[in-house]
């Protein structure tokens, strides 16, 4: 099935909508002591979590994380103010807060899967793939670059490879929204007749 660009857009802006829009006027520590033991739980958490409803609140918890591990607070700033430009779709200046917050801070994935969204949605498809690339190889469990990842392969008409990195998101979010697109496995066994004839 292909699904229409409005389609993925609205898909797209759930995981960076309403639970990101609730972290915006929580202030950054700029401090990441505890970073892998908070991660370790949060992930552990996700793991346990038996309903949509437990599910969501560690995913929530988690994008919390990510948003909170700018190294210090002028980046966080700037990857909020270009979520707030991005909801007024000015996308023009989104991208240049990310591009001065990957600048700042290259180790930190969630201003690159920001920027990632952000060329998604100016339909530069291969700069936003870079992007969300580089997200995966900081944060090897972003579920939500992932599932970024496999809407950019769909637009480019890779549904094989879009389906296989949304297989490999929905293993570490079980939970996770876009779930609902992955198609049901194709049974490549050959049929056996049943009247005695030839499999064509």
């Amino acid at each position: 099935m292909i699904y229409s660009f409005t389609a993925i857009i609205l898909v797209l802006l759930i995981p960076f909508g309403t639970a990101h829009a609730q972290l915006l006027s929580k202030p950054s520590t700029g401090t990441n002591a505890d970073a892998p033991d908070t991660r370790t739980k949060l992930f552990a958490a996700l793991k346990a979590a038996t309903s949509d409803v437990e599910g969501r609140a560690a995913e929530a918890a988690i994008w919390h994380f990510w948003m909170r591990a700018a190294p210090d607070s002028t980046t966080r700033r700037l990857v909020d103010d270009a979520m707030r430009r991005r909801g007024n779709y000015d996308f023009a200046g989104a991208r240049d807060l990310l591009d001065e917050a990957v600048t700042r801070a290259p180790a930190y994935a969630e201003a690159f899967n920001q920027r990632g969204f952000i060329r998604f949605l100016q339909e530069d498809f291969d700069g936003a793939l870079e992007d969300v690339d580089r997200a995966i190889a900081l944060e090897p469990d972003h579920f939500g670059a992932m599932a970024g990842r496999a809407h950019i392969l769909m637009r480019q008409g890779r549904f094989r490879l879009a389906q296989a990195q949304l297989r490999e998101a929905v293993a570490i979010h079980p939970f996770l929204k876009e779930r609902a697109m992955l198609a049901p496995p194709v049974d490549t066994a050959p049929e056996t007749p049943t009247d005695g004839g030839i499999d064509l």
